[in-house]
């Protein structure tokens, strides 16, 4: 779950699955963000954009009743005007400046708190609107751009635009874009860590992404807050725009509809509609979820997981939208992923239509096991759901398997238990496959590979689990890496690993597990944590009866770039900077993922009393309605290989990715 630092118009927040919270927990409410005044103008200041990139403007002028900015009585200014200046030329009516008929005037009302103690006391202010939508427009020319709105006699609201010089020589023939959600440096070291031998400080081996040959760091803060969402991170990767904490490529506007805001390309839709290659799409969540939902969907809510899938489908067709978004993805050659309930009908499908059905009368196969993945064929386009909700993690498929029994969660909806379901690696592989079968000679593919639980686990401190999701990240990393250049295809490739933003983990020391649980009080448990001299070194890469000696049982040996055991009697001690109540004991969750906390109808979340019984107690630091920890600031590392992946070295910021990727494929058009 996150806390959020804004409250929308709608007061309508979501965590990071689909599951609504009753309460917000913030330093500070916005009428709406990104616009401090009366006037809000969408696309804000400081937008970058691609030559020819397609996006929709949004004016509002608001009039609250009451409250600090009350003003005019509550009656918003109908006659504001917007005008467009390129470069020294003149403002020029938007209108005439982009050759389309003048918008009509559309009005509404929101409401929202003004801060903590007018939320408590539950005074709300209510806010009139007037408001402008232009849709689908483009800027081609490069340079600056001043757009300018008027209104309630004189006050005026600017935003600078910035139209970005395109590069016109394709570098790369195809993009393989991994994202890591949630994966941080500190993470990445754990990780090598526990899967990579080392003797006296020095690793016998390394991950893959120790080995890439470009390494940068993109700064990840939100457009109206410092902590980002996977929705609004990813529409910045994407777009090369920042957005609002739910918003999946809008700028999130006041009106109630979630489907209305205006609107920006993204990277999936440029790249299908000025190249016309394959396009895949890869994830360990539910395929509808924020980072695979935002190469193709646009709503202000990310929970609209029904909008996501009719997108996937019918791109241009908006549910319960004004009007047609008129580019989209064009239906994705590959989309593989878990979210079974988002397809099956009567269950959380669109207008609870068989979703399966409606794809293969599209042309598309459908598979639902790692074995049909595995025998499927090159020519079609596919669609492989292989469970409900998120996929399986790696440590339960290949380490505790038995933990896949008794979930019902067969992609079917038969009430079965999905037991054979691929992993990261196997759904890349197939999807690079049938990619490369399916994109023309000189068109190329563009595939988006997500890691998801790396982020899912952190959010319930199974730590474990998360490195076991980056692990097999890695592992697909390499494995690609191979297949291209089996095929022949990797000199044309640019590879992009990075994440979406952060979780505030470190490892600090390490523990011995046997001697915790055996401890009577807290604080003799916490003398099993050792630091600095004390913190020794693990066991996780250690054959059992080997030294370090009294290892416990060997989990499933993988080697090599794996663990050899999971459960070492000398593990990590580990954390997060931001957390809810819990206990630790620094070993392996061997039931299934964790749960630290659970909800007290009275007390709000306490710690689980089933969660690590033989562990100490730590005191949270967050509010009392979050179970789970949060994402964090700090930057988050980008590696890259191939053809214009040295444009990734430096430190940038998260809309910077986008560009690079663009120039790359010279989707830009002046």
């Amino acid at each position: 779950m996150r806390s959020t630092q804004s409250l929308s118009a709608t007061t309508v927040l979501f965590t990071l699955g689909s599951t609504l919270i009753g309460t917000v927990s913030a330093q500070t409410f916005q009428r709406l963000g990104t616009c401090p005044t009366l006037g809000c103008v969408f696309p804000p200041d400081q937008t970058h954009f691609l030559a020819g990139q397609l996006f929709d403007v949004r004016l509002e002028v608001h009039a609250p009743v009451n409250g600090s900015e009350a003003s005019n009585k509550g009656v918003p200014d109908e006659k504001f005007t917007f005008c467009i200046a390129h470069e020294r030329g003149p403002c020029v009516d938007a209108a005439k400046f982009w050759e389309v008929k003048e918008a009509p005037i559309e009005k509404w009302s929101f409401s929202y708190f003004e801060d903590l103690y007018a939320k408590d006391a539950k005074q709300s202010t209510v806010v009139n609107v007037a408001a402008k939508a232009y849709r689908a427009l483009s800027l081609k020319k490069p340079g600056d751009y001043t757009a300018k709105l008027k209104y309630n006699n004189g006050a005026t609201t600017v935003a600078r635009w910035v139209v970005r010089k395109p590069n016109t020589r394709r570098k790369a023939k195809n993009v393989l874009f991994f994202i890591g959600d949630g994966m941080t440096q500190p993470m990445i070291t754990a990780a090598r860590l526990i899967a990579h031998k080392s003797i006296n400080g020095v690793y016998q081996s390394l991950m893959q992404l120790d080995q890439m040959d470009n390494l940068g760091h993109q700064m990840t803060h939100s457009i109206d807050s410092f902590i980002t969402d996977s929705a609004n991170s990813a529409t910045a990767l994407y777009t090369g725009k920042k957005s609002s904490v739910n918003a999946l490529n809008v700028w999130a506007d006041s009106s109630k509809n979630s489907h209305d805001d205006p609107k920006v390309e993204t990277i999936a839709e440029l790249f299908r509609r000025r190249i016309g290659g394959a396009l895949g799409i890869v994830s360990t969540a539910v395929i509808a979820d924020a980072t695979p939902a935002a190469l193709c969907a646009h709503t202000r809510d990310r929970g609209q997981a029904q909008t996501v899938v009719t997108e996937y489908l019918h791109s241009a067709e908006f549910v319960n939208s004004t009007y047609k978004w008129p580019t989209g993805c064009k239906q994705p050659d590959v989309i593989f992923g878990g979210g079974a309930e988002n397809f099956i009908a009567g269950k959380g499908s669109p207008n609870g239509t068989d979703y399966y059905k409606e794809f293969q009368k599209a042309g598309y196969k459908v598979v639902h096991t790692k074995k049909d993945l595995l025998a499927a064929g090159k020519k079609d386009k596919t669609l492989g759901i292989f469970s409900v909700s998120n996929m399986a993690k790696w440590i339960d498929r290949n380490i505790l398997p038995e933990n896949l029994k008794g979930q019902k969660n067969s992609p079917t909806g038969d009430g079965t238990d999905a037991i054979d379901q691929p992993g990261l690696k196997d759904m890349t592989l197939k999807a690079l496959e049938i990619l490369t079968a399916r994109s023309k000679k000189n068109e190329g593919w563009f595939l988006m590979s997500e890691a998801a639980s790396i982020d899912k686990m952190m959010h319930v401190l199974d730590y474990d689990r998360a490195l076991g999701e980056l692990l097999e990240l890695d592992d697909t990393v390499r494995a690609s890496i191979a297949w291209l250049k089996k095929t022949g295809q990797y000199d044309d490739t640019l590879i992009v690993v990075t994440a979406d933003h952060g979780h505030g983990f470190d490892v600090f020391g390490g523990a011995d597990t046997k001697y915790l649980a055996e401890q009577t009080s807290d604080r003799a448990k916490r003398g099993a944590v050792g630091v600095y001299q004390n913190s020794g070194l693990s066991g996780y890469t250690v054959a059992e009866g080997s030294s370090p000696t009294n290892q416990t049982i060997v989990y499933g040996a993988q080697g090599p770039n794996f663990p050899v055991q999971w459960n070492p009697r000398y593990a990590y001690a580990a954390g997060m900077g931001a957390s809810p109540d819990r206990r630790e004991q620094f070993d392996l969750e061997l039931g299934g993922p964790r749960l630290p906390a659970i909800n007290d109808p009275t007390s709000g979340n306490i710690v689980n009393p089933k969660d690590n019984p033989n562990g100490f107690s730590v005191s949270g630091t967050l509010p009392i309605d979050e179970g789970q920890g949060v994402h964090s600031l700090q930057d988050v590392s980008v590696f890259a290989n191939g053809p214009g992946s040295e444009a990734f070295r430096g430190v940038y910021n998260s809309i910077d990715i986008f560009f690079k990727i663009a120039d790359a494929l010279a989707l830009g058009r002046t």
